[in-house]
């Protein structure tokens, strides 16, 4: 694992630390319905034994339990973020039906093949995630799937001409000046919104359908994770793709996602070509 890695890691488990809850709009299967359509539904988990690939406190874990998944096998690598994580899964009404695993997403291991594996908002925050989707794969029963969500370059334009180079200092500043900076971002967003209600202006989909749903909280949270982690890539759209190409995965399908980002699925073939 890369320095690199290793510092996002570090990252996340200081920002999880801190942000442990997934209340509201949030942790909502609302909004995971939101997420997989229109590749999947969340009648698509009924039963199903699923991996999910950077569980944090467990917000997506929740969604996948409440969508109906028969197990979940959750992989966290932050220590104290997998301390949050399976303490927040104990309270979970289905808590029984989750292994945590504190490992990276490239070192996991479980006894039995899986009907799916999903990572929502993840795969983008690591810098080779080669090793990771193939490991996905190797975990997958033939016929399986695999459902990434990332971030999108395409329709991101302005927003990352604006972020990235705010991103060169935001990544090393203390948490207390870094919530100063997302407090400031936070009423500017707002500001934003309101004046793309009277002309059109980028990303107003994503704030009206994903973001301003959410609490005040959450929505400074969405700013934080933006401008907290060490390494952050927002993939286009071939990038997307060849991500599960590369690890043997067909039938791939891609959606842009409210116009700011990709949710894309991928099958294990059922048996190997030549094979009887």
């Amino acid at each position: 694992m890369s320095s690199l890695d290793e510092r996002t890691i570090q990252d996340f488990d200081n920002q999880w630390s801190r942000y442990d809850d997934n209340e509201g709009w949030y942790g909502s299967l609302a909004l995971f319905s939101d997420i997989i359509s229109p590749l999947m539904s969340t009648d698509d988990l009924k039963g199903k034994r699923v991996v999910d690939i950077g569980s944090g406190t467990g917000r997506i874990v929740g969604m996948l339990l409440e969508s109906g998944a028969s197990h979940v096998y959750a992989v966290e690598p932050a220590a104290r973020a997998f301390e949050k994580l399976k303490s927040n899964v104990k309270s979970m009404a289905r808590g029984r039906d989750v292994t945590p695993l504190n490992k990276r997403g490239d070192e996991w291991s479980i006894e039995a093949p899986v009907d799916l594996v999903i990572s929502i908002g993840v795969i983008e925050f690591i810098s080779d995630p080669g090793p990771t989707v193939k490991r996905c794969f190797d975990a997958l029963k033939p016929g399986g799937e695999i459902f990434f969500w990332l971030c999108s370059h395409e329709g991101n334009e302005l927003y990352l001409a604006l972020v990235q180079p705010l991103r060169k200092f935001t990544t090393f500043l203390p948490h207390f000046l870094l919530v100063s900076v997302v407090q400031i971002l936070y009423w500017a967003l707002c500001a934003y919104r309101m004046l793309g209600k009277l002309i059109p202006l980028p990303l107003m989909r994503y704030l009206d359908k994903v973001w301003w749903p959410m609490s005040a909280r959450k929505r400074r949270l969405v700013i934080y994770d933006q401008l907290n982690p060490t390494y952050l890539k927002y993939y286009k759209k071939h990038e997307a793709i060849a991500l599960l190409e590369a690890a043997g995965f067909q039938d791939i399908e891609i959606h842009h996602r409210h116009g700011y980002s990709w949710s894309v699925k991928g099958r294990k073939a059922h048996s190997v070509l030549g094979s009887h």
